[in-house]
């Protein structure tokens, strides 16, 4: 049964695709969202892109959104800038929108 078995690993393939893009739409929204607080917090250049990397590793460690809003949170309100954590689940919510479009345009979608 070759039809049976080339669906089956078309079907194999289209899911690893899937769950890759997945993966890279959340590295590319956590960096979206770390740039953006980086700026609220007054970085720029190096300092900016080192933060947006950090936001990235820790939703790769943690894989978990809430610890992402938390740091990024904690961190602004640490450098003073006023904001909750809702704020920053919007935030996590426009860049999610905008990295799966960037991120469907790319083939590479590197971060």
């Amino acid at each position: 049964m070759p039809n049976f078995e080339d669906r089956e690993e078309a079907t194999e393939r289209k899911s690893e695709r899937e769950n890759e893009l997945a993966l890279k739409v959340i590295a590319r929204r956590n960096k979206l969202l770390g740039i953006w607080a980086a700026g609220h917090m007054g970085l720029i250049g190096e300092d900016a892109a080192c933060y947006a990397m950090s936001t990235v590793e820790a939703g790769a460690t943690d894989g978990d959104d809430k610890a992402i809003v938390r740091k990024v949170c904690d961190d602004l309100v640490a450098r003073g800038f006023p904001i909750v954590e809702r704020d920053i689940r919007q935030q996590l919510q426009v860049f999610s929108a905008k990295a799966r479009t960037e991120c469907l345009r790319d083939a590479g979608c590197d971060e």
